[in-house]
């Protein structure tokens, strides 16, 4: 049996609040397990043994101070084939780069619930991810190099529409791009405004960088609309950004849009080298 916590939403549809319960709440195949991953990020765990095995357990805790990603207790053979496990897992499934990130238990020395919790919050990436010091971990682990920048500063009348309009945009560009919230009234984000030739008073404005290419362009002042963010996005996959000379396009390093890269990269390199730890 597919064993899973009962979710309780939320206003917002795609976040959510764990809560454990009995078995028999459970889900009972793999099309009712795939339906139940319908937010950004969900934790799942892949176990052979019952509700006393210590994984069950840690994980049950950092299920209750994680509440914006759902968890869920799978026993099921054919979900596990699924999704190329073969061990007791705990796997995070990100929706904004389709990315699976795997925590094997029987590698870990120790498996604690602070230990889940981290690597649950390191991992995240949402459709629009608010850029800090944490979730810069997950951006730049993933695969998809290109970051759509949303410039707004917190607390502005503007600020939460446009990261809801954009959130709802986000899902059109799954595996194209990250879409990244820059909060210019942060101090140590003024880096990343200079570098587009911006400062706090300028914003709301919008970016791309690509990574690849380590390359930036600017959107025209003007009004932050689904639209024009939808047909700038579209520009850049068309190709039509890269031969522009209207939208600011410059080479640049991924240090000089995120502050404290230096930082970021050590966060990364421990975070790779505790894996084992957790």
């Amino acid at each position: 049996m597919v064993e899973a916590e009962s979710v309780q939403r939320r206003t917002e549809p795609s976040w959510h609040t764990a809560q454990w319960h009995t078995p028999s709440d459970g889900i009972s195949h793999l099309d009712d397990f795939k339906r139940d991953s319908r937010t950004e990020n969900q934790a799942k765990t892949i176990r052979q043994k019952g509700e006393e095995s210590p994984a069950y357990q840690q994980l049950a805790l950092a299920a209750s101070r994680v509440d914006s990603v759902p968890v869920a207790i799978c026993t099921e053979k054919e979900v596990w084939t699924h999704y190329s496990l073969s061990s007791d897992t705990v796997a995070l499934f990100r929706k904004a780069d389709t990315h699976q990130e795997n925590l094997v238990i029987a590698t870990t020395k120790k498996l604690e619930a602070d230990g889940l919790v981290n690597f649950i919050t390191v991992n995240e990436v949402r459709y629009i991810t608010e850029y800090d010091q944490v979730t810069a971990v997950g951006l730049f682990n993933s695969h998809v190099k290109t970051h759509l920048l949303l410039f707004a500063n917190k607390g502005s009348k503007e600020y939460s529409e446009l990261k809801k309009a954009l959130g709802a945009l986000a899902p059109d560009f799954t595996d194209k791009f990250l879409f990244v919230l820059i909060d210019g009234a942060v101090k140590s984000n003024s880096r990343s405004l200079g570098y587009f030739g911006l400062k706090s008073r300028d914003l709301p404005r919008v970016g791309i960088y690509d990574g690849d290419a380590d390359t930036k362009w600017l959107l025209p002042a003007g009004e932050v609309s689904t639209e024009r963010v939808r047909d700038f996005c579209h520009s850049f996959l068309r190709g039509e950004l890269q031969v522009s000379r209207h939208y600011g396009n410059a080479k640049v390093t991924p240090a000089d849009i995120y502050y404290n890269l230096s930082r970021l990269t050590i966060q990364i390199f421990i975070h790779d080298s505790n894996k084992g730890e957790r």
